[in-house]
């Protein structure tokens, strides 16, 4: 081999060295590179669940179960707790039927609760949230409800009577928050309960609230039951319901 030849091929081994060389520096340096972006995303996906759950604690409270004050076994409860009757209704602020239960029915379990002869079980639903156009009426009129139930528990049934003396048709937006707390107001829940309603606080216990109905077997509202069995009688003629209630406190069972 020629001198010539021999240093062309002395370069060209120098030259494939080189080349080797910077491939294996590339590859580390990639390889170095990789770990630290992998190392990145992982403490940001660590921040970012981190910020989650601390939003989980203290931000959206909409998702959240806060269960009301004075609330037992689910419903809050309006009269004696020596009541000879007891009388559990579950219902939806938007349910027309509900409307007219309470039309026919409203002002007897009034007296009856004054009288000390029934304690009644408030057990709010919304499933009919649907019904009103993307405003979820039934969830804000529940909500609302809790709030009352968990401030100004003694407004509560006057607050009940009032959303229904005013609700509204099925199918259209339902009340908006303002004529929701001006019945409020009229029916004596103090403003600075009232101002809490829009907080949302405890819309996830109106869905609590609505499973455990369905749970419990609820396939229609309004679902009456009299010392819990369920009332079969129609509610809605006159007097029929107010019958019941003073025949089961006559006998003295409860």
């Amino acid at each position: 081999m020629s001198t010539l030849a021999r240093d062309k091929s002395r370069q060209m081994r120098a030259a494939r060295a080189a080349e080797l060389a910077r491939k294996t520096r590339q590859r580390k340096v990639a390889k170095i590179v990789g770990i630290l972006v992998i190392l990145g995303l992982m403490a940001a996906i660590a921040i970012a669940v981190g910020r989650s759950l601390a939003s989980d604690d203290s931000g959206d409270v909409t998702g959240k179960v806060v269960v009301p004050a004075n609330v037992e076994t689910g419903a809050f409860s309006v009269g004696d707790t020596d009541a000879p009757v007891t009388l559990d209704l579950y219902y939806d602020y938007m349910c027309p039927a509900c409307g007219a239960f309470e039309s026919t029915n409203a002002g007897d379990l009034s007296r009856l609760i004054d009288q000390g002869t029934i304690r009644v079980n408030l057990h709010v639903m919304a499933f009919l949230d649907e019904q009103s156009q993307g405003t979820e009426y039934s969830t804000r009129a529940g909500n609302a409800y809790a709030a009352v139930v968990d401030a100004a528990p003694d407004r509560v049934w006057a607050f009940h009577n009032g959303l229904y003396a005013n609700q509204p048709h099925e199918g259209t937006e339902g009340l908006n928050d303002d004529q929701i707390a001006s019945i409020a107001l009229r029916a004596g829940v103090p403003a600075d309960v009232v101002e809490n309603f829009t907080e949302g606080v405890h819309r996830g216990w109106v869905a609590q609230s609505t499973q455990e109905a369905f749970d419990a077997g609820v396939t229609s509202t309004p679902t009456v039951k009299l010392n819990g069995d369920m009332f079969t009688g129609d509610w809605s003629a006159p007097d029929e319901l107010t019958k019941a209630i003073e025949t089961a406190a006559a006998s003295g069972l409860r």
